[in-house]
């Protein structure tokens, strides 16, 4: 999409450089390589930027490019007085600089300095390299090229693979304000999750008779499946993307960020590391959960972990597992009957009693970080020792195979 700001030709000119746009695009298709944007001559030799039509797709962890090339009559006036300024839209009407570039001064700002830079693939190049692409990125950023006259921008859509998961606190549904929302998916290795990101999640099954949170302050929940405790059974009168008798998001709007609660959708993508299912000789409780991860140089899972090993890296366990947050969960890729169900997801126990004790704890290890135990090693009590007053003492724990 670009958003012409000269005031040159403008009609033409969209109609010429959109014409081109698409050719080029299908042109580009048919032949399975890099995507090359072209754009045609003004006949005034204003700025005009084009970028890629559609949206741009990485994952936590990767490396971009956020396509933006842009025309300019250099014979009389030179690149070397056109500035490049790309900035995230973070609200409808407000946005935060990215990166800026003037001649050979460069600078990137906050977060993304020292991941961004020019791509500098010859004249007209405003394209920009993001790399160690974080969950924060998401979301739409505009190119906008200046000569001391004229400027002209476009916009790039940075999209995310990963998973959508609900999610909502021990103390029960309904519990947070949209601040308190951000906040839990941040501490569960998430961000809230955009409407487009629900609605992709939703066509992909995401069924979840509970309304939450989203990015943009609104409320809604999806619903694959139709009955009546979820909005109805569809037809007339159904509301959200998709409604019908095949189901769809049901939408609440915006609602009163700081007095209105509700549950959250929170949003991960690709895992650095490696999330493993840590089964010692005995039942631990939640207490136990975070020494037994330790003592394989890793820490407890949190839930944005677990959805994305289940998503993305197929993790397949029928056992539940203490996580981060104190509830218990397991991931099932390929479903039985024993197992929770026919359809694949994270099945969740809910929030046990912290003293249960439970067969075993979903752990997560940074990448790099070393395994203590390689061998399969654990935390546990030997020879029924370690006693103390009738109970099991955990500073008496000993290294045990698991």
């Amino acid at each position: 999409m670009v958003c012409a700001r000269a005031a040159l030709g403008p009609g033409a000119l969209w109609a010429a450089a959109w014409g081109v746009l698409l050719l080029t695009a299908a042109a580009e298709a048919q032949r399975g390589r890099k995507k090359v944007v072209h754009v045609l001559e003004g006949e005034s030799g204003s700025v005009v930027v084009q970028t890629a039509p559609g949206q741009v797709v990485s994952h936590r962890g990767g490396t971009i490019v956020l396509p933006c090339r842009y025309h300019y009559e250099a014979a009389t006036h030179g690149h070397d007085g056109v500035r490049l300024k790309w900035t995230k839209v973070v609200d409808p009407l407000a946005f935060a600089d990215v990166f800026v570039a003037l001649g050979p001064q460069h600078r990137a700002f906050g977060s993304y300095r020292g991941r961004a830079e020019l791509q500098g693939d010859g004249p007209g190049d405003a394209s920009l390299v993001l790399r160690n692409v974080t969950l924060q990125d998401y979301g739409r950023y505009e190119c906008e090229v200046t000569n001391e006259l004229e400027d002209d921008t476009g916009m790039v859509k940075l999209d995310l693979e990963g998973v959508v998961f609900p999610y909502h606190p021990r103390g029960g549904r309904y519990k947070l304000t949209f601040a308190e929302a951000q906040r839990a998916c941040s501490e569960q290795d998430g961000i809230l999750a955009s409407a487009e990101q629900l609605h992709a999640a939703w066509r992909d099954g995401l069924d979840w008779c509970n309304a939450g949170w989203l990015r943009d302050g609104s409320v809604q929940y999806p619903v694959s499946q139709p009955r009546e405790p979820c909005g109805g059974l569809g037809g007339a009168g159904s509301a959200g993307a998709g409604g019908g008798a095949s189901g769809g998001v049901r939408n609440y709007g915006y609602r009163h960020n700081a007095e209105e609660r509700y549950d959250a959708f929170c949003f991960t993508s690709n895992l650095p590391g490696r999330v493993f299912f840590l089964k010692p000789l005995r039942p631990v409780p939640f207490s136990g959960a975070a020494r037994a991860c330790a003592a394989r140089g890793a820490a407890v899972a949190k839930v944005g972990q677990l959805f994305a090993a289940w998503k993305l890296q197929l993790l397949d366990r029928c056992t539940a597992g203490w996580l981060a947050d104190g509830s218990a969960r397991y991931p099932i890729v390929n479903p039985r009957a024993r197992c929770g169900g026919r359809r694949p997801g994270v099945r969740s126990l809910g929030f046990p009693d912290a003293s249960r004790r439970l067969f075993g704890v979903y752990c997560y290890r940074a990448p790099g970080a070393p395994d203590p135990a390689p061998g399969g090693w654990g935390w546990g009590w030997a020879g029924g020792g370690g006693w103390a007053g009738g109970a099991r003492d955990p500073a008496a724990w000993t290294p045990l195979r698991v």
